[in-house]
């Protein structure tokens, strides 16, 4: 950080003793604050080789294994010099967000490694609030799902080690149909079983919020359809493939095919509808399960699951999950550092994956004794290898309302599909510029 210089011609006053006491007050001042701050934009390069305790930041651990805390117990258990705090948000996206924003901001060091939603990974990659992990700091990630470490790279750069995931899947009623679709036409087609046993046909979550911004995203990409270019910000929706995929949902609600009720649906409101039997069909997360095949559960025991159907094959599924990474100001890096390795390790991974996390590890889809708890992991694996992030973008929150906002016009015939995919293309713009 750049002094300016002082003169003594500035003003003839002032000794030369009294501006040399000045220039080492300022020098001590701004030496203080560059250290305390993590030094401005050169925060990433200090503090590398920096060991000792840290703490990580993640939202509500609701485990029944609380997950999160065996994670940093098996860690603390062999590394009592540089023991991880867990720092335990609330539950509320939005309410972490907020707190990982004020810190980064305020450049402080007190928060060392912080799981990220994966759509907030290229905002804070961006705005340099996170390290990036190349060079000396690179991880290795072939053994991870690879759409999973694309949500956590942001312009060519990998900036944290995914840490779960998570994926859309299609849950259906397999008393009703023997064989789930692939195809959205299938899909559809299949919507007569419904109408046999007087229920709806599917529902997802299309309440305006960020359920219908990852609604929306999943159709317009099994069509082919894009929302912002490698830069992050220049705007691609505007295609015949985007509008097909967003016609898809609009058709279906209006039809019927996507009952009145479900334009209200969130994800309790969407899950309680097939729990209750009143659905053939319903994206929603593999969290899921368990709920549906409760005693409670209307259709427990007749619960099938498969990845979300497309245009002509599996969909494109829209990846969840967190991706941990390590802040810019932390002053102990190289512990954060192993700290990420550990957390992708097998080790580390089998404890997510027994959490009921989604795990990163490819090896951990097909382990048998997994497989036996959570069946839903095959579909998962297949739903999870066809996914895509979220609109890779610093300016995502503002991406996300315009997806959500103009999609939800096109449902409720507030606009044509030709007018919400371009108010999607001027939101997109507006938010990048």
């Amino acid at each position: 950080m750049a002094l300016n210089k002082v003169s003594s011609r500035r003003s003839s006053l002032v000794s030369r003793a009294a501006l040399a006491a000045v220039s080492a007050a300022l020098l001590t001042a701004t030496f203080t604050s560059a250290c305390s701050s993590g030094g401005g934009n050169d925060a990433t390069s200090q503090n590398l080789s920096g060991r000792g305790p840290i703490t990580y930041v993640e939202g509500k651990d609701t485990t029944e294994s609380g997950a999160v805390k065996q994670l940093i117990e098996r860690w603390n258990a062999t590394h009592p010099d540089e023991k991880v705090t867990f720092k335990e948000q609330s539950n509320d996206a939005s309410q972490q967000y907020d707190d990982l924003a004020q810190h980064m901001r305020a450049k402080q060091s007190d928060y060392d490694v912080m799981a990220l939603d994966v759509p907030w990974t290229a905002e804070f990659a961006a705005k340099g609030w996170i390290q990036p992990l190349q060079d000396s700091f690179a991880i290795d990630t072939a053994m991870l799902l690879s759409p999973t470490v694309a949500s956590a790279t942001y312009k060519g750069t990998l900036y944290a080690a995914p840490r779960n995931t998570n994926g859309g899947l299609l849950y259906y009623r397999k008393d009703l149909v023997p064989n789930p679709p692939k195809t959205w036409s299938e899909l559809l087609n299949d919507c007569g079983a419904a109408r046999d046993h007087q229920i709806g046909c599917y529902a997802g979550q299309f309440a305006p919020y960020e359920g219908l911004t990852v609604n929306s995203a999943e159709v317009i990409n099994a069509f082919g359809g894009t929302f912002v270019g490698p830069d992050g910000k220049t705007p691609t929706v505007n295609s015949p493939q985007a509008r097909a995929g967003l016609q898809v949902l609009v058709d279906a609600y209006k039809n019927g095919e996507i009952p009145k009720e479900a334009i209200s649906f969130k994800e309790p409101e969407s899950q309680n509808a097939f729990a209750q039997g009143k659905l053939l069909f319903l994206r929603t997360w593999p969290n899921f399960y368990g709920v549906a095949n409760a005693d409670s559960s209307v259709v427990k025991g007749n619960v099938g699951v498969a990845p979300l159907p497309g245009k002509d094959g599996i969909g494109a599924s829209t990846l969840g999950g967190y991706n941990a990474a390590i802040s810019s100001y932390s002053k102990h890096k190289a512990t954060a550092l192993d700290f990420l390795r550990f957390m992708i390790s097998e080790d580390a991974q089998r404890i997510v994956a027994e959490g009921a996390f989604p795990p990163v590890r490819q090896s951990m889809y097909d382990d048998p004794a997994l497989i036996a708890k959570f069946p839903y992991l095959p579909a998962l694996k297949d739903s999870i290898a066809s996914a895509v992030p979220r609109p890779v973008t610093p300016y995502y929150p503002a991406v996300s309302k315009a997806i959500q906002d103009n999609a939800y016009a096109a449902l409720t015939g507030a606009k044509s599909v030709d007018d919400a995919i371009t108010g999607m293309q001027k939101g997109i713009q507006a938010a990048g510029s």
